[in-house]
């Protein structure tokens, strides 16, 4: 299992908690002894360093990914298994692996080992993908596909929630973490961003979410923007309500996660007509001490040897210092390379770290210092960070926020017990538990955050 554990160690290292997404599998005509594999699994591997990681299994008919979260690796492609009686196998390409086991009776475990040199231990059992709180119709609002220009060639699209009447209601503008997301913010079959805005929405106030650039209804090129153009899809939002004679246009509020938790300080820094700012997981540090807070975070709570974490730190450290005064993704790339060049590093482990750290979204964050943005709001400012989020540690990040909204008397800080990135009862708070949970968002921390909106959001 050298070459896997190199893999993942690796693959810590560019990026724990940014999405790697890979090309999903050919699709392959389904057979009656496949589609009896079809569903979600989940087993738990030991790697050869001693780290346990929760491994995810998706089949569709004869189509297959496994996704690795805790190592931010999503959509991996899997070939198309192969079921002869009980027995069952599968190849993952891109790891030189595969996998082959038994189906249990009762068609619900599949027994077996991951081989690749040696064989490992990894047995699937199917999880839950039962999301409760996922709104049902019929509802009791109005709900309408909008769409608007954000910029030349970037039309937006979403939905807006409106409550029963006439108005002019206050309202709130969604604004999505880190990666494409759609306008529900969806993640592991969990939509957050429709739970809250269904909870608004049931209490008077009105909800736009949108999808991410290049996402489902909206045009423009995700991988080629940057937080300052999300900045200025989120603006462009604000004046779309405000321009609507059934939103209240003073009234209009901010509900930003994780990075929508800088962006949101960043538009309404500019815009002191903007109602209120909820920053749920923003962070109050930049991005360039984030960073190597939650690479530790993530580390330490999977088990991985701090030599190890400290090795994986001094590249990842090294590449991230390396964009330091870069003109564009592409000199970003040519100092990565360059800084890391005497550590003689596979040259696809290099790459695993150039990729993500050059984007042009990441050089963006690197280059921004958020605290100027928050020492600037003098409106309702509700900031939250869950006690076992790993991804904005409460540690490093409370005390932060606090200190940065300082001189905002509307401003309170608040750390969540027991609760993780997503603000979901958590037990460490890996990224691997959000599948695993069935919980979209904590009842307390919902009731926390429309108690909040909706005493805020009138003035």
């Amino acid at each position: 299992m050298r070459r896997l554990t190199v893999w993942i160690a690796c693959l810590t290292v560019a990026m724990l908690t940014m999405a790697l997404v890979l090309a999903t599998a050919a699709h392959a005509q389904e057979g009656t002894k496949t589609m009896a594999l079809a569903g979600d699994w989940t087993g738990v591997m030991r790697a050869s360093d001693g780290v346990d990681l929760r491994i995810f299994l998706h089949v569709t008919g004869a189509a297959a990914t496994l996704d690795i979260p805790d190592q931010g690796a999503f959509g991996v492609p899997v070939s198309e298994p192969q079921r002869t009686g009980d027995t069952v196998s599968f190849q993952v390409p891109s790891l030189g692996a595969g996998w082959r086991g038994t189906l249990s009776a009762d068609g619900a475990s599949l027994t077996g080992g991951l081989t690749q040199g040696i064989e490992v231990p990894l047995t699937f059992t199917r999880y839950s993908t039962e999301r409760p709180q996922t709104p049902e119709p019929p509802f009791p609002y109005r709900a309408e596909e909008v769409a608007f220009e954000s910029a030349p060639g970037v039309r937006l699209a979403g939905a807006l929630t409106l409550p029963q009447g006439k108005g002019p209601f206050p309202a709130a503008v969604m604004i999505v973490g880190s990666g494409q997301h759609d306008r529900d913010e969806t993640i592991f079959g969990h939509k957050p961003f429709a739970v809250i805005a269904d909870a608004l929405t049931r209490r008077g106030v009105a909800v736009l979410r949108l999808d991410s650039r290049g996402k489902d209804g909206s045009g423009g090129d995700f991988l080629k923007a940057t937080t300052h153009d999300f900045a200025d899809d989120t603006a462009a939002a604000v004046a779309f309500l405000r321009a609507r004679p059934d939103i209240a246009p003073r009234h209009v509020g901010l509900i930003g996660h994780s990075e929508g938790g800088m962006i949101g300080p960043m538009v309404a820094a500019q815009d002191p007509k903007i109602a209120f700012v909820v920053m749920l997981a923003g962070p109050g540090v930049p991005f360039r001490e984030l960073m190597p807070a939650q690479r530790a975070a993530l580390g330490k709570a999977m088990g991985v040897a701090p030599q190890v974490t400290a090795a994986n730190e001094a590249v990842v450290g090294r590449a991230e210092a390396a964009t330091i005064g870069a003109r564009d993704s592409a000199d970003a790339q040519a100092r990565i390379r360059a800084a890391l060049a005497d550590l003689h590093l596979p040259p696809a482990v290099v790459e695993r770290v150039v990729r993500p750290v050059a984007s042009p979204g990441y050089l963006s964050m690197l280059a921004d210092d958020g605290r100027s943005n928050l020492a600037k709001l003098r409106m309702p400012v509700l900031a939250l960070v869950g006690s076992k989020d790993l991804q904005v540690p409460a540690a490093q990040n409370i005390p932060a926020l606090k200190a940065d909204l300082k001189d905002d008397p509307k401003a309170t800080v608040m750390e969540l017990p027991n609760l993780n990135h997503l603000f979901q009862d958590a037990d460490k708070g890996l990224v691997s538990e959000y599948a695993l949970s069935t919980q979209t968002v904590s009842p307390k921390a919902m009731e926390l955050v429309a108690d909040w909106v909706v005493a805020h959001s009138k003035g």
